[in-house]
């Protein structure tokens, strides 16, 4: 548990790391499609593996009941879900809450 622990903080980090790289390279005032290709080549430049547009699909009472799509997926662990807004809603949390028990 600690190792899967620690890869995922390290994980995490370079993450958040390239994130920075491609916010502080761009600044503001693009549309998110773009920072989503620069953080997927950033992220890729650097080593993990990444999709884009990974869907997801939400399962409810045993039937599927609809689908949506993430910015990313890092290592097969992480989602990215990218905002290029002025600031965060309280909806864009419970977007993000909602992917842990969609698939």
């Amino acid at each position: 548990m600690h190792t899967d622990r620690t890869r995922l903080n390290g994980l995490t980090g370079r993450i958040i790391g390239c994130a920075f790289t491609v916010a502080n390279t761009l600044k503001c005032g693009f549309l998110e499609k773009v920072y989503e290709n620069a953080l997927a080549h950033e992220l890729t430049k650097n080593g993990p593996l990444v999709v884009q547009q990974y869907g997801v699909t939400v399962h409810y009472d045993g039937v599927i009941v609809g689908t949506y799509t993430a910015d990313l997926l890092v290592e097969n662990v992480v989602l990215v879900e990218l905002k290029a807004v002025k600031a965060l809603d309280p909806i864009h949390g419970a977007q993000c809450l909602n992917y842990d028990g969609a698939q």
